[in-house]
C-alpha cells in the first residue's frame, strides 16, 4: 500500500510537471501566432487560462487565452496598454507541434486606452480636454457674433465607422447651432489588430478606454 501511495504521488507530480512544460510550449506558439497576426516586432505575453492544461491540449480547444500587446500605434493614434482575450480557440495539438495554420479563435476582444494627451491632440485649436475618470470636459472659447464666449462642456463620446467622435453637449450661453461645432474625431486610419471593430468606449482615469472585437479570427504562424 505504501509503495502504491508513493507511486501515485510521484505520478501526480510528474503529470503536474508535464502539464506546466506543455502549457509553456503552447503559450509560446500562440504568442508567435498573435505577434504575426498583429504585425508585432516582439512576442506578446500570453496566458492560457484553465487547468488542467493537458485536458485542453488533448481536446485541441482552449476556452480562454489572454494576451498583452503593450502600446501600439494605428493611423498615428497610440493605443496604450492594449490587452486582449481570445475565446474558444481551436488549436489541434498536431497543428501546434507542426506549426500548421489551422488555429482559430471563435471570438477575440481587445481593449486599450487613448490618453488625454492623445485626445487633446485632436481637439480643435483653442480647446483643451480634461476629465475626472467619469467624464471628459472640453474647455475653450467659441465666437458668437463678434464676441468670444468661454465655455466648459461635457463631451459625449460616440463610436463611428473607423474611430470615435467627441461631441460637446449643450453649452450654456451658446446657441446649439454653434455648440455642435465643438466636435472632433479620433480616427484609426489603419486597421486595428485582428481586424477588430470598435464596439464601445468609456471614460477612465487616463482618458478613454476603447473596446473592440472580431469573430472567427485566424491565428496563423
Amino acid at each position: 500500500m505504501r509503495k502504491l501511495i508513493v507511486f501515485l504521488i510521484v505520478l501526480v507530480v510528474l503529470l503536474a510537471v508535464v502539464d506546466r512544460v506543455a502549457v509553456t510550449g503552447v503559450q509560446r506558439d500562440l504568442a508567435n501566432r498573435i505577434a504575426a497576426a498583429a504585425d508585432l516586432d516582439s512576442q506578446p505575453t500570453v496566458t492560457i487560462e484553465g487547468i488542467p492544461f493537458l485536458t485542453q491540449a488533448v481536446s485541441g480547444r482552449y476556452p480562454e487565452v489572454r494576451f498583452n500587446l503593450g502600446t501600439l500605434t494605428y493611423g498615428g493614434v497610440p493605443v496604450k496598454d492594449l490587452q486582449g482575450v481570445a475565446y474558444d480557440v481551436t488549436a489541434p495539438l498536431a497543428d501546434v507541434l507542426q506549426n500548421r495554420a489551422n488555429v482559430r479563435a471563435g471570438r477575440l476582444t481587445v481593449h486599450g486606452t487613448l490618453t488625454r494627451a492623445t485626445i487633446d491632440k485632436y481637439a480643435p485649436q483653442g480647446v483643451k480636454i480634461s476629465g475626472n475618470g467619469q467624464r471628459l470636459v472640453a474647455s475653450g472659447e467659441v465666437t458668437v457674433g463678434v464676441n468670444k464666449v468661454k465655455f466648459n462642456a461635457e463631451m459625449r463620446v460616440q463610436v463611428t465607422d473607423g474611430g470615435i467622435k467627441l461631441q460637446a453637449e449643450k453649452i450654456q450661453g451658446v446657441p446649439d447651432a454653434l455648440a455642435k461645432f465643438v466636435t472632433f474625431p479620433i480616427p484609426f486610419k489603419g486597421k486595428l489588430p485582428f481586424d477588430v471593430k470598435v464596439t464601445g468606449v468609456k471614460s477612465v482615469a487616463d482618458g478613454l478606454e476603447i473596446a473592440a472585437e472580431a469573430s472567427d479570427v485566424p491565428l496563423r504562424g
